[in-house]
C-alpha cells in the first residue's frame, strides 16, 4: 500500500512541475500571438481605409483566431494554477472536487490543440492514469465535464461571417472608418 501511495505522490509532483513549466511557456506563447493579433488589426484597418472590404474580412478572421487562442490560453492558465494549488487532491482522484475534475479535463483536452505547450501532453498522460481511461477519453473528446467555452475556442469553425463583420466594424469604429456591408 505504501509503495502505491508513494508512486502516486511522485506522479502528482511530476504533474505539478509540468504544469509550472507550462505556465512559464504559456507566457512566452502569448507574446507572438498578441503581436500577430495587433498586426492583423492594423492590416484590417489599412484594408478598410483602402476600400478593400472583402480582404479586410479575410484578415479579420486572423484577428478572431488569435483572440480565441489567447482566450483559451487564459482558461488553460487558470486550470494550471488551480491544479498546482490543489495538487494534493490529485492523490485521491475519486474524491476530487468538481473544479479540480474540470481543470484536469480541460488540460487533457487542451493538450491536443496546444502544440505551443508540449508539457500538457505529458501532464495529460499522468492525469489519465490518475482519473482513468473513461474520464480521459471523455476529456480528450471535449465532452462531459470540459468547459464548452474552451472547446469552442480551441476547435471547430469559430469565424462565422457575422463574427467577421462584428470585428471589422469594431476595428473600423476605432479608426473612424465607415463600413458598408451591403456591397458584399
Amino acid at each position: 500500500m505504501g509503495f502505491f501511495h508513494r508512486n502516486t505522490s511522485k506522479q502528482t509532483s511530476r504533474v505539478k512541475k509540468l504544469l509550472e513549466l507550462a505556465l512559464s511557456r504559456l507566457a512566452m506563447a502569448q507574446r507572438p500571438r498578441l503581436a500577430r493579433k495587433s498586426i492583423s488589426r492594423g492590416d484590417v484597418s489599412q484594408l478598410l481605409a483602402l476600400g478593400h472590404l472583402h480582404r479586410a474580412l479575410l484578415r479579420a478572421e486572423r484577428v478572431i483566431e488569435e483572440d480565441n487562442m489567447l482566450q483559451a490560453f487564459d482558461i488553460i492558465e487558470l486550470y494550471c494554477k488551480r491544479l498546482i494549488e490543489h495538487a494534493a487532491e490529485l492523490d485521491k482522484p475519486q474524491e476530487c472536487s468538481e473544479n479540480i475534475r474540470e481543470a484536469a479535463a480541460g488540460i487533457m483536452f487542451a493538450a491536443r490543440w496546444c502544440s505551443d505547450l508540449p508539457e500538457l501532453l505529458l501532464a495529460r498522460t499522468i492525469l489519465a492514469d490518475k482519473f482513468g481511461s473513461d474520464f480521459a477519453e471523455t476529456a480528450k473528446e471535449g465532452t462531459g465535464i470540459v468547459d464548452p467555452m474552451l472547446v469552442w475556442k480551441l476547435s471547430g469553425d469559430k469565424t462565422t461571417m457575422e463574427l467577421k463583420k462584428k470585428v471589422t466594424k469594431e476595428i473600423a469604429a476605432e479608426s473612424n472608418i465607415l463600413v458598408d456591408f451591403s456591397e458584399l
